[in-house]
C-alpha cells in the first residue's frame, strides 16, 4: 500500500524531531549517563532506569537550610543572651531588696522600735550586707560572672563586663554588665555597719549610703530587665525568620517522586503534539 503525501510528510516531520532531539541531548547532555539513556530511549535501544533532578533547585534548597540553620543558631545565641541578663536581673532584685531591707531597719530605729544600739539588730544589718557581698560574687552564668568585676577579663566576658554574642553570620554585638562589686556613686559595700546604726550621726550616715546604692542597684536592676525584655522580642524574631527559610526551602526542594525517562519522553511528545482535551485554556 503507498504512503499518501500526508502521511509522508508525517513520517518525514517526525523523523526530524526525532533528529533534532538527538542532537539536543547530546549537546545538553554530552555523553553523561543521563544522554546516553535519553538518546537510546529514543532510538530504541535498552534504558538503564533513571531519576532526574533539577540541580538549581537543589542548589537554592540547600541554601535557604543553610540560611534557616544560621539564623536558628543566632536565636539560641541571642536566647543565652537574654537567659543572661534575665539572671542578672534576678541578682540584681534580690540586692535591691536586700537594700530595702536595710532602709527599713533604720526607719524603725528612728522611730523607736527598734534598739540601735542592741548587738542583735546591728548584727542583723551586717548579714544583710554580707548577703549582698555573697550575690555579687556568686552571680553566675555558665562559668561567666555578671556583677563581679574582678572575675572579668577571660575569653567570655572582657575586663570591661562586655559579651559578644553572634547574632548573624556576620556578626554580632555586645551585652554589657555593671561591675556591681565597685559601684560608681563611690560608696563601698564595706562602708555599710552596724555598728553605726547606735548614734544618730553615723545612722544618719548609713542610711544616705543605703539610699545612694538603692538608686543606683534599682538603676542597674531596670536596665537589665528592659535588655533581656528586648532580647527576648529579638530571639522570637529570629525564629520567626527560620521558620520562613525552612518553609521556603521545603518549596524549592524537587519533588522526591522519581521523574522516569518515559515520563520525560511522553512529557515531551505531549507538549509538542498536544493533548485529546486542551487543558491550557
Amino acid at each position: 500500500m503507498a504512503l499518501t503525501d500526508i502521511e509522508k510528510s508525517f513520517i518525514y516531520d517526525y523523523s526530524l524531531q526525532l533528529l533534532q532531539q538527538d542532537m539536543l541531548t547530546n549537546q545538553l547532555f554530552g555523553s553523561s549517563t543521563v544522554g546516553r539513556n535519553l538518546r537510546s530511549l529514543v532510538l530504541g535501544e535498552p534504558v538503564r532506569a533513571a531519576t532526574f533532578s533539577n540541580p538549581f533547585e537543589e542548589a537554592i534548597s540547600g541554601q535557604l537550610r543553610g540560611d534557616a540553620a544560621a539564623v536558628r543558631q543566632a536565636a539560641s545565641n541571642v536566647g543565652e543572651a537574654a537567659a543572661m541578663m534575665g539572671v542578672a536581673q534576678t541578682d540584681m532584685a534580690t540586692i535591691t531588696d536586700a537594700l530595702n531591707d536595710m532602709e527599713d531597719m533604720i526607719d524603725r530605729i528612728n522611730s523607736n522600735e527598734l534598739d540601735g544600739t542592741s548587738s542583735v539588730v546591728q548584727s542583723d544589718f551586717d548579714a544583710l550586707r554580707d548577703k549582698i557581698s555573697g550575690i555579687v560574687s556568686n552571680s553566675d552564668f555558665n562559668g561567666i560572672a555578671l556583677l563581679d568585676s574582678s572575675q572579668w577579663g577571660t575569653d567570655q566576658i572582657d575586663a570591661n563586663g562586655n559579651v559578644y554574642i553572634q547574632s548573624s553570620k556576620n556578626g554580632g554585638f555586645n551585652i554589657t554588665f555593671h561591675s556591681v562589686d565597685t559601684p560608681s556613686s563611690g560608696v563601698a559595700w564595706t562602708d555599710l555597719t552596724g555598728a553605726d546604726l547606735g548614734d544618730s550621726g553615723t545612722r544618719a550616715t548609713q542610711l544616705g549610703y543605703v539610699q545612694s546604692l538603692q538608686s543606683e542597684m534599682s538603676a542597674i536592676q531596670d536596665m537589665y530587665e528592659g535588655k533581656a525584655d528586648s532580647l527576648q522580642s529579638q530571639q522570637i524574631s529570629l525564629e520567626s525568620q527560620a521558620q520562613l527559610l525552612d518553609q521556603a526551602a521545603q518549596l524549592r526542594k524537587p519533588s522526591d517522586q522519581d521523574y522516569s525517562l518515559e515520563q520525560l519522553l511522553a512529557d515531551l511528545i505531549i507538549r509538542d503534539t498536544g493533548t485529546i482535551l486542551d487543558g491550557t485554556g
